[in-house]
């Protein structure tokens, strides 16, 4: 008997509408998929301005703006009839779930019904969200949606062994993988360094930078960035500011960081080119689940300043490759950035440290153990199956 190729019908909020690093590990994920010889179909919102191709069949769901100030952000109005037509002519034999949104819930639901087994891949900490919005009473309330969200589903991947652990207290399941994410070393490596790029934006050789590298919204730390940053300036330290990324929150960091230097959105060598002249990287955030601006920036040789925290804890050895502080220890934070600030010795060292740690996240490697996580959890198939 000759096995039919496994089909997967994936499930995103967000597959590339709004480039984001969960959606840039999902569309390399369905890529890997695909030169194996795995069928796959995504279910996502889309819009007619898409920030990239979409990797992969993708079939558009209906949905509505975000509301609260985050309409570039579309929400899903669930699984319509339409979706649920193309779902059942496809036929998957798993149903992965890459949000616990109202798509999410329906494809869950949707696939418990035929007793299609469900795979769920964990990105972002939702339940810390509120805590930004003055609505951190709504925590326990958030957490327990997602308790039961991720407790229906037969397994879920995590992106590191520190977001499993906190799942693993949270009771969010017993069957708990990893799913890392990998670095494209073509583009971030040391050799990207580019001073007179450097130049060009008024900042000297011979002045440190301090990089943050991401979306501009507040759920990223923005406040423990600029009170840090605040912190370091009282101190009389020398240093420059560059922030790599674009956002809502954009003026209100901007007004914070009177001295920063704004470069806005970059990708592919341009992106490379901007990590890679930093001389550190500061990311106090805490709703990371993996890091993908921590692993990115190491690759380049650049040492990481980190909360300790999901994420970047699986990733920042504290004093060699960077460091850890405490969330929200503003003088903590502010003590670590002035030690590299002044040391150019320790910033080499330890970005050295950093990019020979992270040649150990390969994109096939860790794409493969999602695959092994299907066929685990794959019935017996057959060309008589669906």
């Amino acid at each position: 008997m000759i096995a039919t190729p496994l089909r997967i019908a994936l499930f995103s909020g967000n597959y590339n509408y709004v480039r984001d690093g969960a959606n840039q590990a999902l569309n390399r994920l369905v890529g890997y998929l695909l030169r194996q010889g795995v069928q796959v179909r995504i279910y996502s919102p889309t819009t007619d301005t898409p920030d990239f191709p979409p990797t992969g069949d993708l079939v558009s769901v209906a949905s509505l703006p975000l509301p609260f100030g985050r309409g570039e952000y579309r929400l899903a109005r669930g699984l319509t009839a339409a979706a649920r037509a193309d779902l059942a002519l496809f036929a998957p034999d798993i149903v992965h779930v890459s949000a616990p949104d109202l798509l999410g819930h329906g494809a869950l639901k949707w696939a418990q019904k035929r007793g299609i087994p469900v795979l769920a891949s964990m990105h972002t900490r939702f339940e810390t969200y509120p805590r930004y919005y003055g609505l951190g009473f709504l925590e326990p309330a958030v957490e327990a949606m997602l308790r039961r969200f991720y407790r229906r589903c037969d397994a879920v991947v995590a992106p590191s062994p520190s977001m499993a652990d906190v799942m693993r207290a949270q009771g969010m399941s017993d069957n708990i993988g990893i799913w890392a994410r990998g670095i494209d070393t073509s583009i971030f490596n040391p050799d990207q360094r580019d001073l007179a790029w450097r130049r060009g934006l008024g900042i000297a050789d011979a002045e440190p930078v301090i990089g943050f590298l991401g979306r501009l919204v507040m759920e990223k730390g923005l406040d423990v960035f600029a009170d840090s940053i605040d912190a370091l300036r009282a101190r009389g330290v020398a240093h420059r500011v560059l922030v790599i990324g674009e956002g809502p929150a954009r003026d209100w960091f901007a007004d914070r960081l009177k001295d920063g230097v704004f470069v806005g959105f970059q990708s592919g060598a341009n992106l490379g080119r901007a990590v890679a002249s930093m001389d550190m990287l500061f990311n106090p955030s805490i709703t990371e689940t993996f890091g993908n601006v921590t692993l990115e920036t190491m690759a380049c040789g650049i040492p990481v300043i980190a909360a300790r925290a999901t994420g970047s804890e699986s990733l920042v050895a504290d004093g060699v490759t960077g460091r850890l502080v405490t969330p929200g220890d503003v003088a903590g934070y502010a003590e670590a950035l002035a030690a590299y600030c002044s040391d150019a010795s320790l910033r080499q060292n330890h970005g050295a440290a950093g990019a020979q740690a992270s040649s150990a996240y390969d994109w096939d490697a860790v794409n493969q153990a999602v695959l092994d996580q299907y066929h685990r959890l794959s019935p017996a198939r057959s060309p008589a199956h669906g």
